[in-house]
């Protein structure tokens, strides 16, 4: 029995060696295509529960977060802010490359949660319910910030970003960041580029190039020379003192128009 236990080892061995470059190439090959593995931690075990842990371990990470979708949504209805973003937190650790998970929890937190800590009828300090209105905008900011590192390759989240930074934040800088971002992609909406140029306008010594960007979308065509495009850069050229032969209005292109 002896040299049978050996022989096993020894195929057991040899199998493993040749498995190596295997999982080599399939562990380059998933983090090429961004494919992060959830950590099934003791963290996460505390807040699903035991069986939850279990499921989740058995590879029913998507009908366990869906699950807990809905309870989120339940807590969503009962104002119940805090519970909401426990759960949304273990959703989106579930299932990391669902955009829509992470851009939803977003959307409650920066908007719905904000909106409701701000008008807080039990918090008779007006600075208590501002401060409060502030930590949940960033709880949004970073649940997209978490779904970007998790999903890279796909403009939505850079684009939902952008949003909140330029309407919740007014920081117009890292919105037209953002927004460049999200254009950068092959698939994203025009609109993105005309975005990040109308941020980088209202960002303090950026008008300039922010012209230029501009001004390179309306050569582009009609696609790009919507109204509001053309009288911003109308008047950036009159701020910036454009020469009247370089300006829009004297192009043959805008004469042809």
């Amino acid at each position: 029995m002896k040299w049978r236990q050996v022989a096993a080892v020894l195929l057991l061995a040899l199998c493993g060696a040749a498995m190596l470059p295997l999982q080599g190439r399939l562990a380059s090959a998933a983090q090429a295509a961004h494919f992060r593995k959830t950590s099934l931690d003791i963290g996460l075990r505390e807040r699903i529960g035991q069986a939850g842990f279990l499921a989740a371990l058995s590879g029913f990470r998507s009908p366990l977060a869906a699950i807990l979708w809905i309870e989120a949504h339940s807590a969503w209805e009962n104002t119940e802010w805090g519970r909401m973003a426990g759960l949304f937190d273990t959703v989106t650790t579930l299932q990391p490359r669902s955009l829509t998970y992470w851009d939803m929890a977003s959307w409650h937190m920066a908007w719905n949660a904000s909106i409701a800590a701000l008008q807080n009828e039990k918090q008779p300090s007006e600075a208590l319910r501002i401060k409060a209105q502030r930590e949940y905008i960033h709880l949004g900011r970073d649940f997209l910030e978490r779904g970007i590192k998790n999903n890279p390759d796909r403009y939505q989240l850079y684009l939902q970003l952008a949003v909140l930074l330029r309407d919740k934040l007014e920081d117009h800088c890292a919105a037209s960041e953002s927004f460049a971002k999200a254009a950068s992609f092959p698939d994203a909406p025009s609109y993105a580029a005309r975005f990040a140029g109308y941020e980088l306008a209202k960002c303090p010594g950026r008008e300039r190039d922010a012209y230029e960007k501009l001004r390179a979308l309306w050569v582009q065509g009609e696609k790009q020379r919507l109204p509001s495009l053309i009288n911003l850069l109308r008047d950036m050229e009159i701020r910036l003192d454009i020469p009247a032969d370089e300006r829009i209005d004297s192009t043959p292109a805008f004469r042809q128009n």
